[in-house]
């Protein structure tokens, strides 16, 4: 199928950066939506930022103008530029992609990566 493999978490001071990298691997045909989501300890998990193949994004209210999704179609790999980060950004991020696979793209699939932890101090 398609596998997600994310990287650049981290501990960042409150204030400072971070970029998430999410590349996507396998039998892929075409990604339609590539996004990122979080959960924070005893919270839902909740959509951060999405961007479609066509470059058209949209954030959750809490980090407009803070973050800025972005996405390489050739790359098959999505960006997540995290600035003036806030400790309540502290949560574990997960790239979502959805899309066609296979010779043909007949099939349809939606995978999550693994995980990567993100750590603002106050």
């Amino acid at each position: 199928q398609v596998q997600l493999v994310e990287s650049g978490g981290g501990l960042v001071q409150a204030g400072g950066s971070l970029r998430l990298s999410c590349a996507a691997s396998g039998s892929i045909f075409s990604i339609n939506v590539m996004g990122w989501y979080r959960q924070a300890p005893g919270k839902q998990r909740e959509l951060v930022a999405a961007i479609t193949s066509g470059g058209s994004t949209n954030y959750i209210d809490s980090v407009k103008g803070r973050f800025t999704i972005s996405r390489d179609n050739a790359k098959n790999t999505v960006y997540l530029q995290m600035n003036s980060l806030k400790p309540e950004d502290t949560a574990v991020y997960y790239c979502n992609a959805d899309g066609h696979y296979g010779l043909r793209g007949r099939a349809d699939f939606v995978s999550w990566g693994q995980g990567t932890q993100v750590t603002v101090s106050s």
